[in-house]
């Protein structure tokens, strides 16, 4: 599969868990006051900034050239702060050429309706090339040994996505979308022994019964190659683990590692066991930043900013982050 190969890449926080408008950012990062600025805000007020919001949606932007592509992978829990932040900073929605979701979760996928009709209301009413695989579809629930079990949110269905623009494109097999700068994984293989996905989680079959769905085998993760940088990785949840995700890019690209972006679903009695595992072999993967936000929790990013310092950004809403070419 031939991956181009960009001049540089911009990703711009559209939702997030945290806000964060005064904290000092690296080189190559701005946070939300100047971004809401450049897009028009007159003042500092709460009227004009964004809000937080428990998912992630990202837009990402490549370059090569004059050629320049953008998308949208995921779209937060819910219409109202993909609209609202997409307004205070200014997201040109008719630029966007395609949609990618990352894995069949409420909190990525519920403002997709919407993220398709304002993609549609700008672009002139073309439809909008949406990209899933069939296991992000189905009703999921936590059950914990001690309660009753909790459904999880609703997930817009194929039919749903096509009521809202989109021409989906539902295949298990990995791809290559925005002119072939931007890689969609396939299935990421589980090769730690301590990355074991949601333990609590289950799935409804059609004939009602509800069975075991720990290892969230729908999550797929995207790869841009940055020229003279690596490779950067976008994982949403890290459901399969971040370093089963980062291994599975390494082991398919020639490029070294050079950046992960994402939650990195590091929070919860479970998963904070395995904080100490996590850091210890995201060591030896050498990445340059990880911009760690959603679901990462804050025993991780006090535990992966004691270990790897500045090359740690938690993530923000209305963060932009760029990498390459000015």
């Amino acid at each position: 599969m031939e991956l181009r190969p960009v001049d540089s890449l911009e990703v711009c926080v559209l939702v997030d868990n945290a806000l964060d408008i005064l904290s000092s950012v690296p080189d190559g990062v701005t946070s939300e006051i100047p971004n809401i600025r450049k897009a028009g805000a007159k003042e500092l007020a709460g009227s004009c900034l964004c809000c937080a919001a428990w998912g992630l949606s990202l837009v990402i932007t490549t370059r090569v050239g004059d050629e320049s592509h953008t998308m949208l992978f995921d779209a937060g829990p819910e219409d109202y702060a993909l609209e609202r932040n997409g307004r205070r900073l200014g997201i040109d929605f008719g630029a966007i050429e395609c949609v990618a979701l990352s894995h069949g979760h409420f909190d990525h996928a519920g403002g997709l309706p919407t993220a398709l009709r304002l993609i549609r209301d700008a672009n002139g009413g073309r439809s909008v090339p949406m990209h899933v695989n069939a296991g992000m579809f189905g009703k999921r629930a936590f059950q914990p040994p001690d309660a009753d079990r909790f459904p999880l949110g609703h997930v817009p269905t194929p039919d749903e996505l096509r009521g809202a623009g989109g021409d989906v494109i539902s295949s298990d097999a990995a791809r290559t979308v925005l002119a072939d700068t931007v890689y969609v994984s396939g299935e990421i293989p589980r090769v730690t022994d301590y990355e074991k996905g949601l333990p609590a989680q289950v799935r409804q079959l059609d004939d009602g019964t509800w069975v075991p769905d720990p290892l969230v085998l729908d999550e797929r993760f995207l790869a841009v190659h940055v020229k003279q940088r690596g490779m950067v990785v976008f994982s949403a949840c890290s459901h399969a683990g971040i370093v089963n995700v980062l291994r599975s890019a390494r082991d398919v690209f020639e490029p070294p590692l050079y950046a992960a972006i994402g939650g990195l679903h590091l929070s919860g009695k479970t998963h904070e066991a395995i904080i100490p595992d996590t850091v210890r072999d995201l060591g030896e993967l050498d990445l340059t930043r990880i911009v760690a936000g959603h679901c990462t929790g804050w025993r991780a990013l006090h535990a992966l900013v004691h270990t790897f310092g500045d090359v740690v950004v938690p993530g923000a809403v209305g963060q932009v982050h760029r990498f390459g070419a000015s």
